[in-house]
């Protein structure tokens, strides 16, 4: 698989004249990728993400939506990377609620860009991912206002993970009558006899219609519903509940999740594959993984690092060099 394109000329980055996204600034612009980012541990995840946009020329830009947690060295690193910071403010439930993992503890906070009312259409879109074609064309998707628009969780289950529910199993999955290529343009619809898991979504990209007044409903329902004490995948669960009958499935090609390369090989295809989702193990924190399933996708994500670093030297560009790698050490690219 060729993920090759040629870079315009000049410095490897645009940078902001200011870290902050100010609501004067982007009044009225078409649209833009929204990114969460409030641990350290992320940070490289996000500049290679922004990295591989601008290499299939994106013209939209990257914005970070940050929390007070995130480090000044981190903030740093985006500036230089010519990646626009929004500051938000951390979300969480009023009550205690128990998560799958520890990763998905701040993940609440994504519904807050929900309120990005600067754009007429975004795309919130995970640290964890990496763009190989321009998808530029999801900022103009058809789609009703209140409605979204985002990928069929996989339940496949197959490591037989023991916090996953009952009915989490490959025949259940939305994926597995998938077959490629029928597959990219015709992914399973999601219909009122729609069986249960099939009426899931995976937050990895959601396109959406950034509005004030739907956030505040969000932040009620976030505040006043028993149902939030279930949501063990946060914002995951909270849209697919608050967006029943009004999300839109789009091909899997536009969030790969790279077990489905092994999980569901009918489906998946090398070159068909938009952006790929890094969940569970993140490249720049256990390396390539030679001989295992991950190596082909890691290799992906890996081979964009050493290009983006090779262009920041050139341009002595090091200090954000030197703050990603601090997140991504050396011994860990082998």
């Amino acid at each position: 698989m060729s993920t090759a394109s040629s870079l315009p000329p000049g410095p490897p980055y645009s940078l902001p004249s200011s870290p902050l996204d100010s609501s004067n600034d982007d009044d009225k612009k078409p649209g833009a990728w929204i990114v969460l980012l409030t641990q350290a541990s992320y940070l490289p995840g996000v500049i290679i993400l922004g990295y591989s946009l601008r290499k299939v020329k994106s013209k939209y830009p990257l914005v970070a939506a940050v929390t007070p947690s995130l480090p000044e060295d981190c903030r740093e690193a985006l500036i230089d990377c010519g990646i626009k910071i929004k500051e938000i403010a951390p979300l969480k439930p009023k009550d205690e609620v128990t998560v799958v993992a520890e990763r998905f503890e701040d993940t609440w906070s994504k519904l807050a860009v929900f309120g990005f009312e600067g754009y007429k259409r975004a795309v919130l879109i995970d640290a964890d991912m990496l763009v190989l074609k321009n998808m530029d064309h999801l900022m103009d998707l058809p789609l009703p206002k209140d409605w979204i628009a985002a990928n069929h969780a996989c339940v496949c289950n197959l490591d037989r993970d023991s916090w996953a529910p009952e009915d989490w199993r490959e025949e259940n999955c939305a994926y597995t009558p998938m077959v490629h290529p029928d597959a990219l343009e015709n992914p399973t619809q999601v219909t009122p006899s729609s069986i249960r898991t099939h009426t899931l979504l995976n937050s990895g990209l959601v396109v959406f219609t950034p509005s004030k007044v739907v956030l505040d409903q969000m932040l009620d329902f976030l505040a006043t519903s028993p149902l939030v004490q279930d949501f063990s995948f946060p914002d995951q669960d909270f849209l697919a509940h608050f967006y029943k009958d009004k999300w839109m499935p789009i091909g899997w090609q536009y969030n790969a999740i790279k077990t489905a390369r092994y999980w569901h090989p009918k489906m998946w295809n090398d070159d068909a594959v938009v952006n790929v989702h890094y969940i569970c193990d993140k490249p720049w924190n256990v390396g390539k993984k030679r001989g295992t399933d991950d190596e082909v996708t890691h290799k992906w994500w890996w081979d964009h690092f050493d290009e983006w670093r090779n262009l920041m030297v050139g341009y002595k560009e090091r200090r954000s060099v030197n703050i990603v790698e601090k997140y991504a050490s050396d011994e860990h690219q082998g």
